[in-house]
C-alpha cells in the first residue's frame, strides 16, 4: 500500500518538476543540436519521472515530527544480514515445499527483492542514454544507494530529530546489484533502439533548419537577457534613458557588427540574414516586433481600464471586460505561435525580407 502511495505521490509531482526542468532543457537542447528531438524527450523526461519515484519510494510515508523518538539498532553495518532474517522471521522450512510461496509474499523478501527492482531501470538508463562503462554504473547507483541511506541516516537531511528508517549496508549492496543486472539487460535491448549517437546526429540534422518554436524560444531569451542586462547596469550606473540606451546596443547595434546575432541568438545558434539595408532593417524590424507583442498588449489593457473608468464600472462588473481581454491576448499570442511553428515563418518576415539561418552544423565523421 505504501509503494502505491509514493507512485502515486510521484505522478502527481513529475508536473511541477518536469515544468522546473523544462526551460533549461529546451534552452540546452537548442544550445547544443538546435532542436528537440521527441524521442530523447521521451527518455529524459521517463528518467525524471523515474527518479522523482524511487526517490518518495525510499522517504516515504512520511511520519509525524512528535513521533520519531530515538531507538536503538537503525544501522546495520554486516553485509547479508537478510539471509539471517529471512530464515529467522519468514515462514520458510526448506522441508516443506508448501511454505515456499508464502514466504515469497512476506516482507523479509519482497523488500530485498524490491531493492534489487528499484534500481534496475537505473542501470539501463545509464548504459543506453548516458552511455556509461559497467564501472561507472556501479559506481553511480552506488553513489545513489548511498544518497538514499544517508538521506534515511540523516533523518532527512536534520527535518526530523532522529532517523525514521533503518540504515542497512545491504540495500547498497542489492541496489548496487540491481542497476548492474539493468546495465546487463540493456545490454540485449539496445540492439532494437536508435543509439544515442543516431539520436545526437537526427537531433543535429534537423536543427540546420530553424523551427517555429526555436524562433519563439530565441525571442523569449533575448527579452529575458535584455531586461537582466539593463537590471545590473541601472544597479550600478544612473543613467537616464538607460532601456532605450540597451536597447539599441542589444538589438541593433550588436547583431550589426555579429552579422544578424543577438547573444539570445548566439547561443541557440540562429542568426537573420538581411540582403540589403541590413542596419535599417535591424532596426525597423525589432522596433515593429515590440510594439506588435508588447505595445499591442499594453494598448489591450489600457482600452480596458478607459471603458471601466468610462463606464465607471465596479471591480465585480468589470470582471468579463477584463476576462474577455485576457481571453484576446491569449488569443493573439496563440496565433502568432501556432502560425510560427506551422509555416516556420510569419507575414513579417516577407515585409522586412529577413531570413533565419541555423549555425548548427553536423560534424565530421
Amino acid at each position: 500500500m505504501n509503494y502505491i502511495i509514493s507512485i502515486k505521490t510521484a505522478i502527481l509531482v513529475f508536473p511541477f518538476i518536469a515544468l522546473l526542468f523544462s526551460i533549461p532543457f529546451i534552452l540546452h537542447q537548442y544550445h547544443k543540436y538546435g532542436s528537440i528531438n521527441p524521442f530523447r524527450v521521451l527518455i529524459v523526461y521517463s528518467f525524471i519521472l523515474y527518479m522523482i519515484t524511487i526517490f518518495f519510494l525510499v522517504i516515504l510515508p512520511l511520519p509525524e515530527r512528535n513521533e520519531v523518538v530515538y531507538k536503538p539498532n537503525m544501522i546495520k553495518l554486516i553485509p547479508f544480514g537478510f539471509v539471517n532474517d529471512f530464515i529467522k522471521e519468514s515462514s520458510f522450512v526448506l522441508t516443506n515445499p508448501s511454505t515456499y510461496l508464502k514466504a515469497l509474499t512476506e516482507p523479509c523478501f519482497y523488500t530485498v527483492i524490491f531493492n534489487i527492482f528499484m534500481t534496475i531501470p537505473f542501470g539501463m538508463y545509464l548504459r543506453y542514454y548516458y552511455k556509461c562503462s559497467f564501472k561507472k554504473t556501479v559506481i553511480l547507483c552506488l553513489c545513489l544507494s548511498l544518497f538514499f541511506e544517508i538521506t534515511q541516516l540523516t533523518g532527512l537531511y536534520h527535518f526530523y530529530p532522529y532517523q525514521y528508517r533503518v540504515f542497512d549496508v545491504d540495500d547498497l549492496i542489492m541496489n548496487t546489484l540491481g542497476g548492474m543486472i539493468g546495465y546487463f539487460i540493456m545490454g540485449f535491448i539496445d540492439n532494437f533502439l536508435p543509439t544515442r549517437d543516431e539520436i545526437d546526429r537526427k537531433s543535429i540534422s534537423a536543427g540546420e533548419f530553424v523551427s517555429g518554436f526555436r524562433r519563439i524560444t530565441v525571442f523569449g531569451l533575448d527579452c529575458f537577457l535584455y531586461m537582466f542586462i539593463t537590471l545590473l547596469i541601472s544597479i550600478f550606473l544612473h543613467i537616464r534613458y538607460l532601456l532605450l540606451i540597451t536597447f539599441i546596443a542589444y538589438y541593433i547595434i550588436y547583431p550589426y557588427f555579429k552579422n544578424g546575432e543577438t547573444l539570445g541568438g548566439r547561443f541557440l545558434n540562429v542568426r537573420l540574414e538581411f540582403h540589403k539595408y541590413r542596419l535599417i532593417k535591424i532596426s525597423l524590424r525589432i522596433v515593429f516586433l515590440y510594439v506588435y507583442y508588447f505595445g499591442s498588449l499594453f494598448i489591450t489593457i489600457a482600452f480596458a481600464l478607459f471603458i471601466t473608468e468610462r463606464l465607471n464600472l465596479e471591480f465585480l462588473e468589470a470582471s468579463w471586460l477584463y476576462i474577455l481581454t485576457m481571453i484576446s491576448i491569449l488569443l493573439f499570442y496563440l496565433i502568432n505561435a501556432l502560425a510560427l511553428v506551422k509555416d516556420k515563418k510569419i507575414y513579417y518576415d516577407n515585409f522586412f525580407k529577413v531570413k533565419y539561418i541555423s549555425t548548427i552544423r553536423q560534424e565530421d565523421d
